[in-house]
């Protein structure tokens, strides 16, 4: 299911997209976007990623805190 858009005029917006192993976080305020590859440091990219947009119509909505955690990398 699409993150709502809705959600993006509430305020931030935190994305899980497991099947790239990738969260991103959406800044209202800034209207930045973040991106953190599971067990990586985040950094900033443009709204147009395709990652990111692809990660908007399926990713997972997620808490500040689920995304401040973080996700281990699956074992290659």
């Amino acid at each position: 299911m699409p993150v709502p858009s809705d959600a993006f005029r509430a305020g931030d917006v935190y994305i899980n997209f497991p099947q790239e192993e990738v969260m991103f976080r959406w800044v209202k305020t800034t209207q930045q976007t973040f991106r953190k590859f599971y067990s990586a440091s985040e950094n900033e990219i443009h709204y147009t990623n395709k990652l990111f947009r692809e990660a908007e119509r399926i990713g997972v909505q997620i808490t500040a805190e689920e995304y401040a955690k973080g996700k281990p990398a699956k074992a290659k």
